[in-house]
């Protein structure tokens, strides 16, 4: 049988993992035979059409993604504790991470009829006022009048999770919560021991590797997470699934090889690994090709985009143009 890819690591078919609520793939036809069974009727729709496809937000499956899906089920699941576990989700910018946790809330809505995870977007600010007031949000409580006295925020908290009764506590963008004094950081990791051992509840911390850092200053907190790193994608077998999931997603006629080599290649070394990034890369890509009434994505494409790598947007020629 012939290889479907040039690269020698990346030579083998793998099963598609991309959905917007369950989608499978499924071969209908030799035309189409690289596309999702949802897909395909989008060939016949307008451009406009084609592309808000493209561009909608979708989720995408990956071993890591399955890893820290089944840790947080795992202490969904947990018995009740005196000391319960929490779990640490770092990793670079861009790289999902957020997305992971939005996906496992809505799952366990779609299949719980009480809501056991509540996820706190971390507001940017130092000190206890700001950790409150995030998670009050959170928890989409009425901030009360004089919400700054900490006294009062810390019993209206305490009191929204004795009703409320949460098993997972999802701390998003937590770096945000470390930049203030020492103190303060201190206060908020005494708050997250307190609320475990009170309201049985287990903290996920997401964030950047500040996170990491962070918690594992001390031996105390350390002793008190699972930690899963959400590392950058490597060039390998598990990134030409993810080109062949998105690939299949796109409402293009034509195969565009995406996993195959130099497309792969391209997309890798302009993303830097990051999920973000290649999502980007191929949403616009895609864009690209079916304004123009084409129906696939070439290099010309990958080319004309002029996409810059995070790393080297600093000094780039638009930034130079400012001074």
């Amino acid at each position: 049988m012939k290889a479907c890819r040039c690269h020698p690591v990346l030579n083998r078919q793998f099963p598609t993992r991309i959905d917007q609520g369950g989608f499978s793939r499924s071969r209908i036809g030799r035309v189409t035979d690289h596309l999702l069974v949802s897909t395909v009727p989008l060939l016949g729709a307008d451009v406009a059409a084609r592309i808000a496809h493209v561009q909608t937000r979708r989720w995408i499956s990956h071993p890591t993604a399955e890893e820290a899906h089944e840790a947080m089920h795992q202490l969904l699941e947990r018995p009740p504790s005196l000391r319960p576990r929490g779990l640490l989700l770092t990793g670079a910018y861009h790289n999902g991470k957020t997305m992971i946790i939005e996906r496992f809330a809505v799952e366990h809505l779609r299949q719980s009829d009480r809501q056991r995870v509540w996820i706190i977007q971390t507001r940017e600010g130092a000190g206890m006022a700001h950790f409150y007031a995030s998670i009050l949000a959170g928890l989409r409580a009425p901030q009360a009048a004089g919400w700054r006295s900490l006294a009062r925020a810390g019993e209206q908290v305490d009191h929204l999770l004795d009703i409320l009764k949460p098993r997972l506590l999802v701390f998003d963008e937590f770096h945000s919560a470390l930049r203030g004094r020492r103190q303060d950081v201190k206060a908020i990791f005494s708050f997250l021991r307190r609320v475990a051992r009170v309201h049985d509840i287990s903290p996920v911390l997401v964030g950047e590797v500040a996170v990491y850092d962070a918690i594992h200053d001390t031996e105390e907190m350390g002793s008190r997470f699972d930690t899963l790193p959400v590392p950058r994608w490597r060039y390998d077998e598990d990134f030409a699934t993810l080109l062949d999931s998105l690939e299949a997603s796109l409402p293009l006629a034509e195969p565009s090889g995406l996993s195959r080599e130099p497309m792969a290649r391209t997309i890798h070394t302009l993303s830097e690994g990051l999920i973000g990034e290649v999502v980007d890369i191929v949403t616009r890509a895609a864009t690209v090709a079916i304004s123009r009434g084409e129906d696939r994505i070439t290099a010309d494409i990958l080319a004309a985009l002029r996409y810059l790598p995070v790393s080297k947007r600093r000094n780039a020629a638009l930034r130079n143009e400012m001074t």
